[in-house]
């Protein structure tokens, strides 16, 4: 029977918040109170990607839920306030807020750094790393420091050695065992870690023991040794381990283990029947977890027995892997060969680094674990081995030997339907197939569904090959294609169109396409390679039906129907007077104005008749256009380097200026960011973006595929101390390889993930050119940017451009529906209000506009007795005659006035307009919605009479249908 009454989690980390959502979940926010206490005052976040937020990722970008997750489920959050004891017999917690009486108490108070009692561990000299707060005390002992120590090997302790590195000091690692990560890796592969971390210039010293800290001479800090050697450093960061958090529970009489955490057992209670514990804070059979996964696995068992399910905590699997400071670890199950009579296997890599080992029971019958140093690619076919008892190959040792001579990787199909394939979430692989077999046909809909690879992300590559082996055993089809129109990839269209020097769309359409309109998946696509390809104007009338609202009017379509438009400020610098004439064409038009994360100005409101105005202005006061709404070249963003920092070491202005200049207007599958640091303090986030760049004494370090945004990832580094020839050779030939092999609306770091041999084949393309197309990609990159043009100028020197830039193309009148709200000195949008119920237009025929009004394949808007009528045209062909389509502009899901600004096209044959906002699609035969019966827009019926275009209300059809808000 399922729990009611009051249910309190102590505890808002990540086991904390995801015990919330497994509530949820199961639906005990119906019947129960939940109220969640956190010390810490922001929301629960991601401390698995703690170090991110050095990156200049702030708390909010680490964040674990919806803002609206809490106040959506009823649940009462308490943040910042901490619990101070726990009456059992009332049955109550207290805390500055007064005491709350519980049902259900859950403690997920996680656990506490552990920094050893060495003299002088304090102010830097006693920093820990655990959570945002002790990232912003390094931070702040970071200014004016050059060195910095971690004392700890362990894995968290690498972590923190990355930060400070990330803070552009010099990096020692002091560990007091043999080897590093001695909880995960053996010696041999602690070692080859040791080798790979010191290539990266970061001092690592084994076997030390740390006797005291002292002033220093040279620095703040002097760490001296039992062997009475010492080491100058500026700031000491501890970690040294883990305790667990069990205070609460020791105060209030729960049994506690001898050497810290809250007994439980396999229902996660504790001594008491109304207390439950999980994650760090818990022991179970004597052991607490120091990872997340089993903090879930408790979470997951509370919740199914609050919700009177049955359900047990057994253990948790340890095996781990990561990349540490771009390092590839893995450890699998018995990894150390702990198992009486177990043997083992070892590849060793010299010339790269790498170690494996492969561990076996005696009898050669099961793989027990493993341990990968230098490549993770092993990872999860081992782990499957071990996990699922799996019969080794009868030669184990190909499972760790190098691909070219090892066993092929052990194929999903061989999976058992028991197979752990989602650990964070406890997908199997028999979830999946029960998922399949409900009618799931889509790998978005399966994450979805059951939370697969939305966790750590590290079983994606799993889950997509469990997903497409199970479709095809069941006789479906796996479609690689582009859409309905095109049985090609991304990949393999780019190459058509220039292996054949195809130029529009209708000429790829005829020649490798199934014919008609195309979609609002290929066409904006095909305009995207054609654009990469040949970079001719994208206002050019055979590309206009291509793009999407925002490629068109070449400005970003905000939720009410306006846009934002966002000039060109190279490398972020620019002048005063530059700065003045933004002030006076935001004043003048009543944008709201703000400054962006990559250093330019946005102005936001700009109606669609306005933007030729606006643009003229800027365009006159040196201003060109900053690709802000393509898929392309946005900004290089800098620090201000050499030329007025005092830790600058190259002119970083004068290199982002370079880079922006020559990849500006670059169209690719995805957005481009660049940044330039001046020194490795990375005040420009280099190492977040597509393309990094960070000065050195010698020349400049090249880091790519990097990202923030809703996944974040840091770019790895590609090559080191390069002269500027270099560099901007590597680039064109990265970025240009990029877009030949890159998939749709693909990031370079989800490109770079996918790619077959990882960083290294692409530094091999890259660097090595084995694939003899350097010369090549260097020629398609100059061609792009020898054909740059300011697509805004050629706009305004045209007047049939021009044209298109009009709100109604028979009246000059703006959108009424378009308001704002004054708030903090400027304006913001108000509410989009729904469509009322207006007159329902002529009922005789009658003339809106000139055919020479309207755009081939494309949508404009007429005014008409008070309606906003959106006009489609599709000229005559071969087999049919020219068309025109009327549909009410109004969107019933934003209430802007749009639906004429959206891509027209076919969906299984039926002509149809995509909103340019949220993709719904709608008939144009009859305004029916595909995704949702209940909504229909508006039509009128719609003639062509001597170049004139008339219309007239549709039998049957006066006033408005009402639609859902």
């Amino acid at each position: 029977m399922a729990t009611t009454g009051t249910i309190v989690i102590i505890g808002n980390g990540m086991v904390g918040h995801y015990c919330a959502e497994q509530l949820v979940m199961h639906g005990l926010h119906e019947n129960c109170a939940i109220h969640v206490f956190g010390e810490e005052l922001h929301d629960a976040y991601d401390r698995v990607h703690l170090t991110e937020y050095m990156t200049g990722q702030d708390a909010l970008a680490l964040r674990l839920h919806a803002e609206d997750f809490h106040a959506a489920h009823g649940i009462t959050l308490h943040r910042g306030v901490r619990v101070s004891s726990i009456d059992r017999q009332a049955q109550t917690v207290h805390s500055a807020e007064g005491a709350l009486q519980y049902t259900t108490l859950i403690l997920a108070t996680g656990s506490t750094p552990f920094v050893p009692p060495v003299p002088g561990n304090t102010g830097t000299a006693g920093l820990v790393y655990r959570n945002l707060e002790d990232l912003d005390l390094i931070r702040a002992a970071a200014q004016g420091a050059q060195h910095g120590t971690v004392i700890g090997g362990g894995l968290l302790g690498l972590e923190a050695a990355n930060a400070l590195r990330i803070l552009g000091l010099h990096t020692s690692v002091i560990q007091l065992g043999g080897h590093l990560m001695s909880a995960q890796l053996d010696k041999e592969g602690g070692d080859a870690l040791k080798c790979r971390i010191e290539a990266l210039g970061i001092d690592v010293r084994t076997s030390h023991a740390t006797k005291q800290i002292v002033p220093g001479q040279t620095c703040r800090h002097r760490l001296i040794f039992a062997d009475d050697t010492f080491l100058e450093t500026d700031m000491v960061v501890f970690s040294a381990g883990i305790r667990a958090q069990d205070q609460l529970g020791r105060e209030c009489g729960l049994e506690v283990e001898a050497r810290g955490g809250i007994v439980i057992d396999q229902s996660c209670r504790t001594s008491d029947p109304a207390i439950f514990a999980v994650g760090e804070c818990a022991s179970w059979q004597g052991q607490v977890f120091g990872l997340v996964a089993p903090g879930y696995a408790m979470a997951r068992t509370v919740a199914s027995i609050l919700a009177g399910e049955e359900a047990a905590f057994t253990g948790a699997d340890m095996s781990t892997k990561l990349k540490l400071q771009g390092v590839d670890v893995g450890s699998i199950g018995d990894a150390y060969g702990a198992t009486p009579g177990s043997r083992s296997y070892r590849f060793i890599g010299e010339a790269d680094g790498t170690y494996r080992r492969l561990v076996l029971s005696g009898d050669g019958t099961r793989v027990l674990g493993a341990v990968l140093v230098g490549d993770n690619s092993y990872y999860d076919t081992i782990l499957q081995y071990v996990q699922n008892a799996i019969k080794p190959p009868a030669d184990p040792a190909a499972l760790i030997l190098p691909r070219g001579e090892g066993a092929e990787l052990l194929g999903a199909d061989a999976l058992p339907d028991t197979a752990m394939v989602c650990s964070c979430h406890n997908v199997t692989k028999g979830a999946i197939c029960a998922t399949i077999d409900a009618g799931c046909t889509d790998l978005g809909e399966l994450k979805q569904t059951t939370k697969a690879s939305t966790g750590c992300g590290g079983c994606a590559a799993l889950l997509k090959s469990v997903f497409e082996t199970e479709l095809e055993s069941r006789g479906i089809t796996v479609d690689r294609s582009l859409c309905e129109h095109f049985s090609h990839t991304r990949q393999e269209l780019y190459s058509l169109v220039r292996v054949h020097g195809i130029q529009t769309f209708e000429e790829l359409m005829q020649q490798h396409g199934h014919g008609g309109l195309g979609c609002d998946i290929c066409k904006p696509a095909v305009g995207s390679i054609l654009a990469s390809a040949w970079n001719k104007p994208i206002t050019d009338p055979l590309y206009i039906p291509l793009q999407d609202t925002n490629d068109t009017f070449m400005a970003n379509m905000q939720k009410n129907g306006t846009y934002s438009v966002v000039p060109r400020i190279a490398g972020g610098e620019i002048t005063p007077d530059k700065l003045i004439v933004l002030g006076q064409v935001a004043k003048k038009y009543d944008l709201y104005t703000k400054i962006t994360g990559g250093q330019r100005i946005d102005l936001f409101g700009a109606q669609l008749h306005q933007l030729p105005e606006i643009w003229t202005e800027l365009l006159d006061a040196g201003f060109e256009t900053g690709q802000a709404y393509g898929k392309s070249t946005r900004t290089v963003k800098s620090c201000v380097g050499n030329t007025w920092c005092r830790y600058g070491v190259q002119d970083s202005v004068g290199k982002a200026l370079d880079l922006e200049n020559r990849y500006k207007g670059l169209r690719s599958p995805h957005k481009l960011k660049f940044a330039v640091s001046g020194c490795t303090r990375e005040c420009a986030e280099a190492q977040s973006k597509d393309v990094g760049v960070i000065a050195t004494e010698n020349g400049w370090n090249l880091y790519v595929c990097g990202n923030g945004g809703m996944r974040p990832r840091h770019a790895e580094l590609f090559a080191t101390d390069i002269d500027s020839e270099t560099l901007i050779k590597y680039i064109d030939r990265f970025l240009m390889f990029y877009i030949r092999t890159a998939d749709k609306l693909q990031r370079t770091s989800v490109w770079r993930e996918n790619l077959e041999g990882g960083l290294d084949y692409l530094k091999d393309v890259i660097i090595n050119d084995s694939l003899g197309i350097a010369e090549e990609l260097e020629r398609q990159m100059q061609l792009v940017v020898d054909r740059y043009h300011c697509e805004w100028r050629d706009a305004l020197s045209d007047k049939d451009k021009l044209k298109r830039f009009r709100t109604f193309v028979n009246d000059a009148r703006p959108d009424p529906n378009i308001r704002t709200v004054a708030e903090r000195d400027q304006v913001r949008p108000a509410a989009n209000l729904p469509e009322a119920g207006s007159l329902a237009g002529p009922q005789a025929w009658t003339e809106l506009c000139a055919q020479t009004d309207l755009v081939e394949k494309s949508g404009v808007v007429a005014w008409c007795e008070g309606n906003q009528v959106a006009l489609f045209y599709v000229p005559a062909t071969q087999a049919e005659p020219a068309c025109v389509y009327a549909l009410d502009n109004h969107d019933p899901f934003s209430h802007a006035n749009i639906i004429g600004r959206g891509l027209i096209g076919e969906i299984k044959g039926q002509r149809v307009v995509a909103s340019p906002l949220y993709k719904q699609h709608f008939r144009l035969e009859d305004g029916q919605c595909l995704e949702d019966a209940s909504v229909r827009l508006r039509t009128w019926d719609a003639r062509l009479v001597d170049g004139k275009v008339q219309i007239r209300v549709r039998a049957g059809q006066g006033t408005p249908e009402l639609t859902p808000a």
